[in-house]
């Protein structure tokens, strides 16, 4: 059967034996995309959830903050930021007291030609646009600690807005159920001194700090306390189709219009199989989710639900940009011995920075092997991050298959962690 897996901008297309498939490619529900997502978005600003119209809360504003996420999110910003900031404009306040604050987290600014793509040359060119550095404490306000003994610094440039905006894409969410929502506080805005807390095993290791997961899920739960303790005025979410097109739109209040979108979401995302399976072909969804190692590993946890115990995930990312940051190959250079590193992250006396990512691969090298198809990296920095170098797809299937015998069964999952597969029933 030839399938079509999502890989870099151009996709990458494969050859995988149909008698040896439990089921169908699995994809995402279909849900029609809105036939006009520009008046879709203007009569959520209009008859939100939950809150006022947009109009009437930025009426009387000073300014204005809205937080984007960073180029690693494919969400619309060029659909939804035109009748946002033609309100906020309508209703008195000025363009350069309005700011549009992309919510990079930790991750690296996005700047030149990357801003451009992000927001659209007329925004880019026409408004205040700014990366939040995650890195930089000086930047930040410090709001209290958490019950949880979380210390809260967020980005003070949101903080002490008068009219706080946050917009956003709902998706399944390796750690924290589903994406959207107060994930753009916090993380997105956050110092390092609160995301190592929050993004430490203390959360991580709960059971239920899983994709799909809100209910009992602590590290959903923590993020939205922290965002509450800054504030949110207004939200924009979204949801997309496998061809990134806008299913639904939601505004409004923080909590009530995205819980809204996680019902929506749920239900076109969870695909059931009836049992577990051998080998699991996958993906990390392409650009700009497959740039590097670091995000690719949504793609392996995405996949983790239906593999079986000593199983293989092959995995097909693009990895263009190379491992991840500084800090994460550093977290890799220095824990060889995965064990050793869930000892060390568990014992409380080590820590870098974006070691919760290895955590996550961790969890999936714990259950199975992990086979690695990409052009971005040489096979022995593949094998220094704890996977194997596949040189193909078709041949990590026939090895992995031939591993299992005859009667081992295979499922695909074209776009990686947009799909949130379960065996059961749905």
């Amino acid at each position: 059967m030839r399938i079509q897996l999502d890989y870099g901008r151009t996709g990458l297309s494969v050859d995988l034996p149909e008698d040896r498939l439990i089921a169908p490619p699995l994809a995402i529900r279909t849900a029609p995309p809105l036939a006009n997502p520009s008046e879709a978005i203007a009569n959520a600003l209009h008859h939100p959830i939950g809150t006022p119209a947009l109009a009437e809360l930025a009426r009387g504003r000073r300014n204005a903050c809205i937080l984007i996420c960073d180029i690693t999110r494919p969400v619309p910003n060029t659909q939804i930021l035109p009748p946002l900031l033609r309100t906020l404009e309508e209703q008195g306040i000025a363009r350069q007291d309005i700011l549009i604050l992309i919510a990079t987290g930790l991750h690296r600014p996005n700047e030149g030609a990357e801003l451009v793509e992000l927001v659209g040359p007329e925004i880019a060119a026409n408004y205040r646009i700014e990366n939040h550095h995650g890195k930089v404490l000086a930047e930040h306000d410090y709001l209290g600690e958490t019950p949880n003994r979380v210390p809260v610094y967020l980005d003070s440039r949101y903080v002490r807005a008068d009219l706080k905006i946050t917009t956003g894409l709902i998706e399944p969410h390796l750690m924290a159920g589903y994406s959207g929502g107060r994930k753009v506080i916090c993380p997105g805005i956050a110092a390092l001194e609160t995301v190592k807390i929050w993004h430490g095993p203390r959360f991580l290791e709960h059971p239920k700090a899983d994709c799909g997961i809100v209910a009992g899920n602590p590290v959903h739960e923590e993020n939205t306390r922290i965002a509450l303790m800054a504030g949110c005025d207004f939200i924009v979410n979204v949801c997309l189709d496998g061809q990134r097109r806008i299913t639904w739109v939601g505004a409004g209040d923080m909590i009530k219009a995205w819980e809204e979108g996680v019902r929506f979401v749920e239900h076109v995302v969870t695909v059931p199989i009836p049992e577990p399976v051998d080998v699991v072909v996958t993906s990390c969804a392409g650009y700009p989710l497959d740039t590097t190692m670091y995000q690719a590993v949504k793609g392996l946890t995405g996949a983790l639900p239906i593999v079986k115990q000593g199983g293989t995930i092959v995995l097909a990312a693009s990895l263009s940009e190379g491992v991840g940051s500084p800090e994460f190959q550093q977290c890799i250079a220095e824990n060889p011995d995965l064990k050793e590193f869930k000892k060390r992250i568990l014992g409380q006396d080590y820590f870098v920075m974006d070691q919760w990512q290895l955590e996550e691969l961790a969890k999936v090298v714990e259950r199975c092997k992990v086979k690695v198809v990409s052009e971005g990296l040489p096979a022995e920095t593949l094998r220094r991050c704890y996977v194997e170098p596949a040189v193909s797809i078709e041949q990590a299937v026939a090895d992995a298959l031939a591993e299992y015998g005859p009667s081992a069964r295979l499922a695909v999952i074209p776009k990686g962690p947009y799909v949130l597969p379960v065996v059961g029933t749905a």
